[in-house]
């Protein structure tokens, strides 16, 4: 029996699995509250998801949250689970098969760039919109990391010039989990990440739902357009859960669009991009984790 590969994908909220074939087709998957306590229940609940598919795989390939430093395969952050930071996973789990860590933002522009919406795009970017906003760069046809395995990092930039309040970063004015809270609340929604109901409302047009959905796309169309300043890719792609929704990235695109058409000077310099739905949504995470597994088994990285 062939073996194929294990992808595991850390979120905040939930730890998703499958197995996915050489070819990246994606056989299976699982998803399963994260163990959010401490370290030791988190570690035991990893290690049995990995006991149970030993003897069927060659590797696994892992997604998680905060920057990971290729150098030894470090965690640091751990974005909302902090008991992460400075644990090496790889060292910890202690398997006879290869086994590689990728940061989940960057996972998914890898999957992206292997088999969705960025394959044989040069220059691109991956936008996951989540609990924070995570990003993904690729330039000249390859993950660009940065020199401190930071880059994408979009969570940190800042929205105002007061850096101490985190109010004040990306990750918290382009969270889609507070979007979905703050307008939950207002439709009086028992609960509060109810996100088809919430997504049912801005679809009819409902005027409560509305003026948050529109700040919250105009907010992540200002972050595409300063980006694109800054490294003029060919096109980017959103993705996380709310991607499912055609009417999220069809809106950001608009948005977009609306900000290079008020300044002459900006629509003669600028070259306005499409802007896409990712083809994996919520489970590119998986897809780029063993993407970048492979790579590194084949010292591609």
């Amino acid at each position: 029996m062939d073996r194929n590969y294990l992808a595991i994908d850390i979120g905040g909220t939930n730890l998703k699995y499958g197995i996915v074939n050489r070819a990246g087709e994606l056989i299976e998957k699982h998803s399963t509250p994260t163990v959010t306590t401490d370290l030791p229940a988190f570690m035991a609940q990893l290690t049995a998801i990995v006991a149970s598919y030993q003897d069927q795989i060659k590797g696994v390939g892992i997604a998680v949250p905060g920057k990971v430093d290729h150098h030894d395969e470090t965690i640091y952050g751990g974005g909302a689970l902090q008991f992460l930071d400075q644990v090496n996973l790889p060292a910890a789990l202690q398997l006879a098969v290869p086994v590689s860590v990728e940061n989940d933002g960057k996972a998914a522009a890898l999957a992206e760039l292997w088999l969705g919406n960025l394959k044989n795009v040069q220059n691109g970017a991956a936008v996951v919109l989540g609990t924070g906003v995570g990003g993904g760069l690729i330039l000249n046809g390859q993950l660009y990391a940065g020199s401190h395995f930071q880059a994408g990092e979009l969570s940190f930039m800042v929205l105002d010039t007061d850096l101490s309040n985190p109010e004040h970063w990306l990750g918290s004015q382009g969270s889609a989990v507070r979007m979905i809270e703050r307008i939950a609340t207002v439709l009086g929604l028992p609960d509060k990440h109810d996100g088809k109901a919430v997504f049912e409302a801005i679809n009819q047009g409902d005027r409560r739902a509305l003026p948050i959905f529109s700040a919250y796309t105009q907010t992540i169309a200002h972050m595409i357009y300063n980006l694109q300043t800054v490294i003029d890719v060919d096109r980017v792609v959103i993705g996380g859960g709310i991607s499912a929704q055609k009417i999220v990235a069809a809106t950001i695109q608009a948005d977009y669009q609306a900000l290079m058409a008020q300044n002459d000077v900006i629509a003669n310099v600028l070259t306005p991009i499409p802007i896409l739905t990712s083809r994996f949504g919520n489970d590119a995470n998986l897809y780029g984790a063993i993407y970048h597994l492979l790579m590194t088994i084949n010292q591609e990285v």
